[in-house]
């Protein structure tokens, strides 16, 4: 059922045009506004500095785009994109060594962001009724009874509209819009664990041309949990992430300290992270960039679910919303989940008003309490972090305490433990919570059995190789034997 002739989307990066996607078959046109212009091909543009750096697609997102742009999956695989199974094809560095390969429940698309982004924006292009107008300033929202009735456009007309979705992300300017305009401003919640990341992209060598031990696409080096004196390296969390077109981002990140800016820093700290392969691994590979190094990394939830009257005729979607420290990629995900949210809702909604706006804003806020939890119970940890959401000193010491030991438990767990790894995929790909994990009988026993039998030596699966050294290639899965190097699929 159409809902109106026109709606608007402010923003054209990736909510944006899954927002596009959603709104498409409830009103005759659909204009997205992209203050940038778009590039034809996979190429970083002002708008999006996260580009960057790494991005995960969780397997929520993957499932929420693929409702919303069926094919877009394997276009993301044709164009470069990567299918691997982390387990597998990831070298992996947690405690004090390198973990065992084993076949498990999740896999991962990997490409860059600038590739994600042209895939969609081929998908939307696909829609006849949506169109893309870049170069555009939005300069305000018009309202009139409580609803938002059309936007503001610099240096042009404005545009009547029957729905806007605010997709601007972090810097919106549309909650000074709405208290302008009469409405409140929402409560904000915030937590800053001054995140800091710096990345380099790379030529990786031709695959004759590498070591033979290199199985791996994807190195991951984890802070280290040694609470004695070490270098500030090793306590970076460091990616060697792949993406298309045999190409990798090297990318350090860290809570609370300096991070490197040039590009001899760069390779200086490297060669100081707790595991020589990742330095050696650059070294063989050919940089093709600069330094990008990002610190606006904060959490941060806008709580228009919380107002008493929310505009009608307007929806939030991305970080325009609900903007996560970008070290646990949730981002792109959380923004598609909550477009696919919001057609589900269209799909059953006689028209866009005010009781439509709070009756999704309630069911979008269980959405983002997921992943936002889960950033909360890791950043709140940390000493250096600020915001509302900023732990008493005994909450904060408490986690501080166990979210490493704890996170190791189950990771340990899910090594030899079926159902554990399948709900610890669940949660790390948004599908699950963190609370409905760890209340879960059966992943309680599967905890508690792991730790009995470490307690007695008797692990299933071995552990903590040697961080030195090269990490192992042998396949540890039920009936697996050693196993040849990985390969894109």
């Amino acid at each position: 059922m159409r809902l109106g002739k026109t709606a608007v989307v402010l923003g054209g990066s990736a909510a944006g045009l899954c927002t596009a996607g959603a709104l498409a078959p409830y009103f005759d046109r659909v204009l997205v506004f992209e203050r940038d212009e778009l590039p034809a091909e996979a190429e970083h543009r002002r708008g999006v500095p996260q580009s960057k750096h790494p991005h995960f697609l969780l397997n929520s997102g993957r499932r929420a785009i693929g409702a919303l742009f069926p094919g877009f999956e394997d276009d993301l695989i044709a164009a470069g994109g990567l299918h691997l199974m982390p387990s597998m094809d990831a070298a992996y560095l947690d405690g004090e060594g390198w973990s065992a390969r084993k076949r498990s429940a999740m896999t991962m698309i990997y490409s860059s962001r600038i590739l994600i982004e042209r895939v969609l924006r081929d998908k939307v292009r696909e829609l006849p009724n949506v169109e893309i107008r870049e170069g555009v300033t939005v300069s305000g929202l018009t309202t009139r009874d409580g609803e938002v009735i059309g936007v503001g456009l610099s240096g042009d007309e404005p545009v009547d509209a029957e729905f806007v979705v605010d997709a601007m992300g972090r810097g919106s300017s549309v909650g000074a819009w709405l208290a302008a305009a009469g409405w409140p401003e929402p409560e904000v919640r915030t937590l800053d664990a001054k995140v800091t990341y710096t990345s380099r992209w790379y030529d990786l060598p031709a695959p004759d041309e590498r070591p033979g031990s290199w199985w791996w696409r994807h190195l991951v080096i984890m802070p280290t949990p040694d609470k004695g004196t070490h270098p500030d390296e090793h306590e970076f969390l460091v990616n060697f992430f792949p993406i298309e077109g045999n190409r990798v981002i090297a990318c350090m990140g860290s809570w609370g300290l300096e991070m490197p800016r040039t590009t001899e820093a760069f390779v200086e700290s490297a060669r100081r992270v707790r595991a020589p392969l990742f330095a050696a691994a650059m070294d063989r590979s050919t940089p093709t960039s600069e330094v990008h190094l990002t610190r606006s990394t904060g959490n941060k939830w806008r709580r228009y679910d919380k107002l008493r009257t929310p505009p009608g005729r307007l929806a939030f979607v991305g970080d325009s919303i609900c903007a996560f420290n970008p070290f646990y990629a949730q981002g792109i995900s959380s923004a598609a989940g909550s477009a696919l949210l919001l057609r589900e809702h269209l799909a059953r909604a006689d028209r866009p008003d005010g009781q439509f706006s709070s009756a999704f804003l309630a069911a979008q806020r269980k959405l983002l309490n997921v992943p936002w939890s889960l950033a909360m119970a890791r950043d709140q940890g940390y000493a250096c972090a600020v915001g509302t959401e900023k732990a008493g000193e005994w909450k904060r010491r408490l986690l501080s305490a166990m979210s490493g030991p704890a996170f190791r438990l189950i990771v340990g767990a899910a090594r030899e433990d079926d159902v554990v790894d399948a709900h610890f995929a669940k949660v790390f790909n948004l599908d699950e919570s963190l609370r409905d994990m760890m209340t879960n009988p059966r992943v309680i026993a599967g905890l508690l059995r792991y730790r009995v039998r470490a307690a007695l030596g008797r692990h299933r699966v071995p552990f903590d190789f040697d961080a030195r050294a090269e990490p192992p290639v042998t396949d540890y899965s039920p009936g697996g034997g050693a196993a040849k190097p990985a390969v894109s699929r």
